[in-house]
């Protein structure tokens, strides 16, 4: 008796700790749900809103469905760089499920200009992937409501004879997890809704990115990452006419649709994707009215940078829908509305899968021909167009060009890898070393929001970037050809899963020493693996030449064994397996008696191996952190410790001969962490610094770095309060590319062929040239935008200002980026001078700081 006691006691505290969910609060009326389909809670043991659900807990209720289901199909579709399984469900009748194969490949025809298709019978796709933003939670708990109502209610089955939904219920499986167990560990069950409360205050870098702290939202276009190249493999082959991407914004706000801003729309996306976008938010209108949700539509996003997952598919015949879901953050927050509360959110987020699926069943027809008519337009542009193909290349690097050639053969697009030397309009182009994108090719219009430059622009506000030209991003000579590519030169077709041209070590075992120019782009990865084997590694501050008549430009690396005890055979091992991971061409060098200098000249300095600390936590920015952590670590595979801005004060400090400071706010070091910071840097370390970090180190007096003041009292085209919001958003610096120029003779230069070089900007922060001359190894020119938006009061200030500069504190240099050399991982062409300053910060003459 006492037990049973207990035991009602217990559910009495249960049912009263918090508000219970049922699920009849989420689905819509007047559907009947196949019993033998498990519900998320008989999976889940818990039903959805009540807590957050973890990734693995996702799929496991997605493989539930599957097994129990004959309309579902459960995939795994790649693996994160946590190791978590990427996985989409396709769901439709059974009978098209059998013909899956035959779908996708009648739906191919649809980028075939002249192909015969049947519209009548073809089935409608919806893409709908939720979570790109891991701490967005409305959207992936959203995913199992939408998977269990498209597996189980009855009243659709005739609908899914011609509609196939493919479902990703989590774009960015390693953020879902990391929010869900910070939110699910910080749950109390007596629900508060106060901001303060540290369930709605996840610690830093939170749960939005990846694993290397990448926002996901970005890299639909650069495909830098393994959850973006398998999710747009997944497009590719699909081919959706819809594409849904669910997300969270101010906890302060109600609920977006698209249409975005009119004019904020890319001038290569048609304007009928607009009307047609417009035309399915009246079913998500009237869906929100029927549970009495607010929204608003056609203002503060847009439709521009073709690397968001509602952009990208405007640029290849599909609609991308956009949608903003007020967060709750936790299980529940207060806002100016109300509380709000986790499954009011995951609500609204499923009731516009609703109303897609209904507006695809409505709209099929027209989709399928709008996507039809989308390919046959642009072949027709692709036709009148003067330009017929796009060549680019590098004389001297081979990996940073192929990783373009590769990055755009990821998006279905035709790329040829030039198989012979050639010279167009006066600029060389190397087998091995450029490739060939002929226009005309289903995704013309893809191929030209990669290449184009642009400059005048409609409005003067973007949500994000406002350039990406991506031959400019890798720094690589490009133009646009008259001729077919067929008539061009000799050339092969690459894939996408095609591999980074392997290196060669040229000459025999035994020789004096080896040698390798720094132009590769993987020539810091090989330098770096050869310290770690214990080689001694050096470098050439002059141009010299090998008794054969090899030319060796500054910066080239001398390897001998040193103090390494291995035979010749066995050093000749590792180069070669070291030419072929890196693309690396090493030089046996016979003799010291070179010319120009010789192999044991002053000129050339032993490098030490690079101790790397990268600052992390506090005010650090989490996105560019990770773009270096990632670059280190998946690039170049070097080591490189994560150091919390607050273990600067006790941490031993001499270990590390390199310390990052990457953009951000570092006032909480204080005067004894700043002491810390400028006492080691003094004793000869290297300190590499980005961003507002020059700011703090500048009122440190650690290098002497000076910024333009900007204007107090800047005059105004419109003194009109309703234009404020424009007048001010018109003068932020989003994203845009410009023109520098390098001295090739710095250390911080090393391995560049050309002083023209393409630096990409987001802020204004304009640094001022130092007087020491020898002190500004990057200038921008005095006309330096290339493509994009600024200001025109923001372009007078960039204009001839420094972007890098180099001080000099006791025995040790700061460098100063003024800008991020490592944008978003796909910024490949300003990624050497950052490792340059690692590798060769040490070797700068002292003379030539600030």
């Amino acid at each position: 008796m006492l037990k049973r006691s207990l035991l009602a006691i217990l559910c009495l505290i249960s049912s009263l700790s918090y508000a219970q969910i049922e699920l009849s609060y989420y689905l819509p009326e007047g559907y009947t749900y196949n019993s033998s389909i498990p519900t998320p809670k008989q999976v889940l043991g818990y039903e959805v809103g009540e807590w957050h659900a973890s990734h693995d807990q996702v799929v496991m209720y997605m493989k539930a469905l599957a097994e129990a289901s004959d309309r579902v199909i459960f995939e795994e579709i790649g693996r994160t760089y946590e190791m978590r399984p990427q996985v989409t469900l396709s769901i439709s009748s059974p009978s098209n499920l059998v013909r899956i194969d035959d779908i996708k490949a009648e739906r191919k025809k649809l980028r075939q200009a002249n192909a015969s298709v049947d519209l009548e019978k073809m089935p409608i796709v919806v893409y709908a992937g939720y979570a790109v933003h891991g701490n967005e939670a409305s959207a992936v708990n959203a995913s199992l409501l939408a998977a269990y109502h498209f597996a189980a209610a009855e009243e659709i089955a005739n609908d899914l004879e011609n509609i196939v939904i493919v479902l990703d219920p989590a774009l960015n499986p390693d953020g879902v997890n990391r929010f869900a167990s910070w939110v699910n560990s910080h749950k109390s069950y007596q629900l508060n809704g106060d901001p303060e409360s540290r369930e709605l205050n996840e610690a830093w870098p939170r749960g939005r990115t990846n694993h290397y702290w990448f926002d996901l939202n970005r890299d639909w276009l650069p495909v830098q990452h393994p959850e973006s190249r398998n999710r747009v493999a997944v497009i590719q082959e699909w081919l959706p006419n819809i594409q849904l991407d669910f997300h969270e914004m101010g906890t302060n706000s109600t609920y977006f649709f698209q249409p975005g801003v009119p004019a904020r729309n890319h001038p290569l996306t048609p304007k009928r994707n607009f009307v047609l976008t417009e035309k399915i938010a009246q079913y998500h209108a009237k869906y929100l009215d029927k549970i009495g949700s607010l929204y608003y539509s056609q203002e503060n996003f847009d439709d521009f940078y073709y690397g968001k997952g509602s952009t990208y598919p405007d640029v290849q015949g599909s609609i991308g829908i956009l949608f903003e879901q007020a967060s709750s953050r936790g299980h529940l927050q207060e806002s100016i509305y109300g509380p709000v509360t986790f499954e009011f959110t995951i609500r609204n987020q499923f009731n516009t899968t609703l109303s897609s699926f209904e507006a695809a069943k409505d709209m099929r027809k027209e989709l399928n021909t709008y996507l039809r008519d989308f390919y046959r337009e642009a072949k027709n542009e692709s036709d009148t167009d003067t330009n017929k193909a796009y060549i680019f290349g590098s004389k001297t690097d081979g990996g940073r060009t192929f990783h373009l050639a590769d990055m755009i053969a990821q998006h279905d697009v035709e790329v040829f890898a030039l198989m012979e030397d050639i010279t167009v309009n006066g600029v060389e182009f190397k087998k091995g070393k450029a490739y060939i994108v002929p226009l005309t090719q289903p995704q013309y219009r893809l191929i030209k929001g990669i290449f184009e430059d642009r400059t005048n622009f409609q409005d003067s506000l973007f949500y994000d970037v406002s350039a990406w030209t991506m031959p400019m991003a890798f720094n690589l000579e490009y133009m646009a050809l008259s001729s077919r590519i067929l008539n061009l030169a000799s050339v092969e077709k690459i894939d996408k899963n095609s591999a980074l041209i392997p290196g060669t070590v040229h000459g025999e075992a035994g020789a004096l020493a080896y040698a390798f120019e720094w132009g590769e782009y993987y020539a810091p990865k090989a330098a770096y693996a050869l310290m770690q084997k214990g080689y001694l590694v050096r470098v050439s501050h002059a141009e010299w030449e090998s008794q054969d008549g090899k030319k060796f430009n500054r910066g080239t690396i001398l390897l001998s064994k040193g103090q390494k005890n291995v035979s010749d055979r066995e050093m000749l091992a590792d180069l070669e397996k070291l030419a072929e991971n890196s693309g690396i061409e090493i030089h046996a060098i016979q003799t010291g008696y070179t010319k120009g200098i010789n192999l044991g000249s002053p000129s050339i300095d032993v490098l030490k191996q690079p101790s790397i600390a990268l600052l992390v936590e506090g005010g650090v920015s989490s996105s560019e952190a990770g773009e270096i952590w990632h670059l280190l670590d998946q690039r170049f595979e070097m080591p490189v410790t994560l150091l919390p801005v607050d273990r600067i004060g006790n941490a031993d400090l001499s270990r590390y001969n390199t310390i990052i400071f990457p953009n951000g706010n570092y006032n909480s070091l204080g005067n004894s962490g700043a002491d810390r910071i400028k006492a080691w840097t003094s004793a000869g370390g290297t300190l590499i610094a980005r961003g507002n970090a020059l700011t703090w180190l500048a009122a440190q007096e650690i290098g002497n770095f000076k910024f333009k003041e900007q204007e107090t009292q800047p005059t105004f085209a419109s003194n009109a309060y309703a234009d404020y919001t424009n007048t001010m958003g018109a003068r932020v610096t989003g994203g845009a590319i410009f023109n520098a120029k390098l001295d090739l003779t710095h250390p911080l230069a090393y391995g560049y062929e050309a002083e023209d070089i393409f630096t990409f900007r987001n802020s204004n922060q304009f640094m001022l040239p130092a007087e020491n001359p020898f002190a500004n190894p990057m200038l921008y020119k005095k006309e330096s935008l290339a493509s994009g938006y600024v200001h025109p009061s923001n372009l007078k200030e960039i204009n001839g200002s420094a972007g890098i500069q180099v001080a000099t504190v006791g025995r040790g240099r700061v460098i100063g980026f003024v800008d991020n050399p490592n944008f978003r991982a796909f910024w490949f062409g300003t990624n050497k001078l950052f490792m340059n300053a690692i590798f060769f910060g040490d070797t700068i003459n002292p003379g030539t700081g600030r």
